[in-house]
């Protein structure tokens, strides 16, 4: 393994956790006006972009574990383009969350280190298999964010706008992956997946 690869494998890690991440892409929401939301609403809106921020350091972690280990240049270039993807949704996250007056979670180093070990061993099988985990992830973020969607306040235009851009992104990520040859995971291995979610997501709720 060359030592330039794992020195930007460290150098993502250390930028998606410490640094201010800058978007390739304007916010979705740029020409909406911000519309009065009450205290509780805001809340609310906070805790799910919160949720989001932790799944964008949990994707930028999982590509970089994968991209790692990976020895198809396609599979890697694919992997890094939805890699800058995943920076904007990381920035446009951030940025929203500040506007609510929420904070990122207390526990995104936590959630990077397992992501990225997660990564390598996805990679580690073999690229179909990497594919595969790629492509489950994304539809379960897709379906995370549809219900995100329907939780938020009808009147947030700015943070739904946001949440359907970063849902179509996933989309096509996964299709791309599937496209690449990405397997479908066995049901238990889904199963699995979809249960880490869960305790991801209702602690980076509240923590």
């Amino acid at each position: 393994m060359h030592l330039d690869k794992l020195i930007t494998t460290f150098d993502t890690g250390l930028r998606t956790l410490f640094a201010q991440p800058i978007a390739s892409r304007n916010r979705p929401d740029a020409d909406i006006t911000e519309t009065p939301l009450s205290d509780e609403e805001k809340k609310q809106a906070a805790a799910l972009m919160r949720i989001n921020h932790v799944g964008e350091v949990c994707a930028q972690a999982l590509y970089s574990g994968q991209a790692l280990v990976s020895r198809d240049a396609t599979i890697v270039n694919a992997l890094k383009q939805a890699a800058i993807e995943e920076t904007d949704h990381l920035a446009w996250c951030e940025t929203r969350i500040q506007e609510l007056g929420g904070r990122k979670s207390l526990l995104n180093p936590l959630w990077y280190v397992g992501s990225f070990g997660l990564g390598t061993v996805a990679g580690l099988l073999g690229d179909r298999w990497n594919l595969g985990f790629l492509a489950e992830t994304e539809k379960q973020v897709e379906a995370h964010l549809a219900s995100h969607l329907e939780l938020l306040s009808p009147t947030d235009n700015k943070t739904r706008k946001i949440v359907e851009q970063m849902q179509a992104d996933e989309r096509e990520h996964a299709n791309t992956a599937q496209q690449l040859g990405g397997v479908n995971l066995p049901m238990p291995v889904q199963f699995g997946m979809k249960f880490a979610s869960k305790i991801m997501t209702k602690t980076a709720y509240y923590v």
